[in-house]
């Protein structure tokens, strides 16, 4: 089974992630501890930069609109056709300046530092602004009502309030409410800006309609609930600002014109205050609160980065005396796993002996037939029964184990030689009765004249010829060789011919002229039984209408003999398995090997150093080339005949 991703390998690395895991829990909580803090950290600190860089300039740009609503509500409140006056145009000039510099910092500014929510209020502020000048077209036209403006550049306004919000807010708990507050408390500014642009739209006017001097109330009115309302809830130094504000001439003065405002109602709202006090008074009230708010700001971002550093502060002593705990946790655990770990390599090393080396040999000495002794040859691990714990248990398990498997590989190996010597046994006595057989057909071949008895006898000649071959396919199997013996060298002609004429389909087998070369007497029986098992497969893989057909040549370092089929041939699988099976035929396993003729043709390959290979045939089949070495081949003897035991056919039957 794979090993799973991320899993240890080692006893010594799971005994290490065995301690870790309690480990890995504390440093989880204390890293989530300090991501927490430091994360409000740098929120805190980056309050100022990020209000700075986009802040200011939404506030420049508020201030400047606010300026124009009330020269539009001026000149609008005249109700005159007058060209323009220079102030308004003016100021349109200045408020362009300011509102392209908001778009340039918001547009070219690292929102990479912004939230997501930030970035929403900025483009909306940027999106709002964008209807300005549809807005002063409408004034500069007389298209619309003074206090109609009034209203449009307070939307304009709006989304200003949400930005201030947004920058200015921290993480949670009361540094947020202060925030909150702060925020709020800006709208106070707006509010009296918004008096200002009223009243002036009023004194151009002269009077004001119900609706209009509800307008200029509900100013003044949110104004004072605004302030009423969220001043006690700021912090003391900030809440000690405002309340010396109040106590001071200009808030006084600011309150008594609003009184003024509310007494003198619609008719005589326009002449309540004089002009210039009423002006003096609001521009330095907007100021002074402006002041005010960014005074209370930095002061709750003073009091963020306080806490935060405090509470930085003691999560690092925190984290000392944790870390300073895991580190001697794991001490204790690397140290206990290399004790264990140095036991187990020991034991390891030792086996690993054993199985690569002491039982490898023990194998191939049982596999050559030698007798081994499995207690003298495998004795047991140096290290395996030292220790009365679980290692020492493992030890001497394996020695038990090691033992056993040794004891068996000896009885396969004693099973397996005597299997092979009862089929060997078997075969030799199938070889014999074929001889006799053989000797007696040639006694019946010689004594007879008729010609039908003739062609049963050469047919019962073949079939005895072919039994013999598969008798000696069992020998061969068995790791013997045949009984049959050369006394001199035979030509290859006939030793091709004898092959052809041991296998059932031998009419179908083109033999061309063979060179004047003979095979050395001690390799006859075996060059012939394996051209057989190479052209018999040529026969029986391909249509029994087809021609299988032969080429020799002398090649470089011995003889060459070409067999080709007209067959389906072997894909390249079957191509490369035929190949390792023929240059390494090794022990035979039934269990893998399902064409013995290939195994068969190894052995007696590999027997005299003859080369076979195969490759796709000209003709669609399947190219067998067998090369004789030189040692092989030998000066043309007296032919086939001439054996000790039954005579090899020189000619087909």
């Amino acid at each position: 089974m794979r090993r799973l991703i991320g899993r240890p390998s080692t006893v010594r690395a799971r005994i290490v992630a065995l301690a870790l895991a309690p480990v890995l829990a504390l440093l989880v909580l204390w890293s989530f501890a300090m991501v927490s803090v430091t994360g409000e950290l740098r929120a805190l600190v980056r309050v100022q930069g990020v209000y700075e860089e986009f802040g200011t300039p939404v506030d420049t740009a508020i201030g400047q609109i606010q300026i124009e609503r009330r020269l539009s509500a001026a000149y609008l409140g005249t109700n005159r056709r007058t060209p323009p006056v220079a102030g308004l145009l003016e100021q349109q000039r200045r408020t362009d300046r300011a509102v392209d510099a908001m778009r340039d910092a918001i547009r070219s500014g690292d929102r990479g530092r912004l939230s997501g929510r930030q970035r929403q209020a900025l483009d909306a502020m940027v999106t709002t602004v964008g209807r300005l000048e549809g807005v002063r077209e409408q004034v500069l036209s007389r298209d619309i009502s003074w206090d109609r403006a009034v209203s449009e550049y307070s939307a304009l306004v709006e989304p200003g309030f949400d930005v201030e919000s947004t920058l200015t807010a921290l993480q949670a708990g009361q540094l947020a409410r202060e925030a909150q507050v702060v925020v709020e408390l800006v709208r106070v500014r707006e509010f009296v800006s918004r008096e200002d642009a009223l009243v002036a739209g009023a004194r151009a006017a002269g009077t004001l309609t119900d609706r209009q001097y509800d307008t200029l109330t509900s100013a003044v009115e949110d104004r004072r609930v605004f302030e009423r309302t969220y001043v006690p809830d700021l912090p003391g130094d900030s809440r000690a600002l405002f309340e010396e504000f109040q106590r001071g001439q200009l808030h006084r003065k600011l309150v008594s014109s609003e009184d003024a405002l509310l007494r003198a109602g619609a008719a005589g709202a326009g002449d309540a205050v004089a002009a210039d006090s009423w002006r003096s008074t609001t521009d330095r009230a907007v100021k002074q609160y402006m002041r005010l708010c960014t005074r209370s700001a930095m002061n709750s971002a003073g009091r963020g980065r306080e806490f935060a550093y405090r509470e930085l502060a003691r999560a690092a002593a925190v984290g000392v005396v944790g870390l300073a705990a895991v580190g001697l946790s794991l001490w204790f655990a690397v140290r206990g796993a290399r004790r264990i770990s140095r036991r187990l390599e020991t034991l390891r090393d030792t086996a690993d002996l054993l199985t690569t080396r002491q039982l490898p040999d023990v194998m191939a000495r049982l596999s050559a037939g030698e007798d081994v002794d499995a207690v003298t040859e495998a004795p047991p691990l140096a290290d395996g029964e030292a220790g009365a714990d679980e290692i020492g248990d493992v030890g001497r398990s394996f020695n038990a184990a090691r033992l056993a498997a040794v004891e068996a590989a000896v009885q396969q190996a004693n099973l397996r030689r005597g299997l092979s010597a009862v089929l060997l046994n078997i075969a030799r006595r199938n070889q014999s009765l074929v001889h006799r057989q053989l000797k007696l057909v040639d006694t019946l071949e010689r004594r007879t004249d008729d010609p039908d008895v003739l062609e049963q006898l050469f047919r019962i000649d073949h079939l005895t010829t072919r039994m013999r071959r598969h008798a000696e396919n069992l020998i061969v199997l068995s790791g013997s060789a045949p009984g049959r013996r050369w006394r001199r060298p035979v030509p290859v002609a006939d030793v091709v011919t004898s092959a052809v004429g041991e296998i059932e389909a031998y009419a179908r087998v083109e033999v061309p002229p063979m060179p004047p070369v003979g095979v050395a007497a001690d390799a006859v029986a075996d060059v012939v039984h394996l051209i057989a098992e190479l052209v018999e497969n040529a026969t029986v893989f391909s249509p029994p209408d087809t021609r299988v057909t032969m080429r020799t040549a002398r090649a470089e370092g011995g003889f060459a003999l070409q067999i080709d089929d007209r067959g389906l041939g072997f894909d390249a699988g079957q191509l490369e398995e035929a190949d390792r099976t023929i240059r390494n035929p090794g022990g035979f396993d039934p269990t893998r090997h399902d064409r013995l003729g290939l195994y068969v043709v190894g052995r007696l390959a590999a027997r005299h150093g003859i080369e076979v290979t195969f490759g796709p045939s000209p003709y669609g089949g399947t190219t067998a080339v067998v090369t004789l070495p030189e040692g092989v081949l030998a000066e043309e003897g007296g032919g086939a005949k001439g054996t000790e035991d039954v005579s090899a056919r020189a000619s087909l039957p």
